[in-house]
């Protein structure tokens, strides 16, 4: 029974030291690592992490469309992580740190596509 009870405990340390981890992968057009920066950091400073987490290596990807003034234009969830508080914190994340910063002057494009990816890591 003990040695039971050791496995059980062992087999829940990961999901116990489970943490959630935020990527941005951007367009590759953009060049500005302080603009990534920005960016990072205001979604980072926005989500809130549900009550219930997904299982560790899982993610969602928030894909959003951001234009020249800074402004969220779109964004949608393109994966799901199978835990839908997960998804929609998110998304939220992501909304609610709108409007960024403008675009860089040096960037020559109307708009930047920007993919959130929110993950459960050990």
């Amino acid at each position: 029974m003990k040695r039971l009870l050791s496995l059980l405990l062992l087999a829940a340390l990961p999901a116990l030291a489970a943490q959630p981890s935020l990527n941005v992968y951007f367009q590759s057009t953009l060049k500005d690592p302080a603009y990534q920066k920005k960016v990072f950091q205001k979604v980072a400073s926005t989500w809130q992490a549900p009550a219930s987490f997904p299982k560790v290596g899982k993610k969602c990807v928030v894909q959003a469309v951001i234009s020249r003034d800074g402004r969220v234009q779109n964004a949608f969830v393109s994966m799901e992580s199978g835990v839908k508080a997960w998804d929609k914190a998110s998304l939220a994340a992501v909304e609610k740190a709108s409007p960024f910063p403008p675009l860089p002057s040096t960037y020559e494009h109307k708009t930047l596509e920007a993919h959130f990816h929110v993950a459960v890591v050990p």
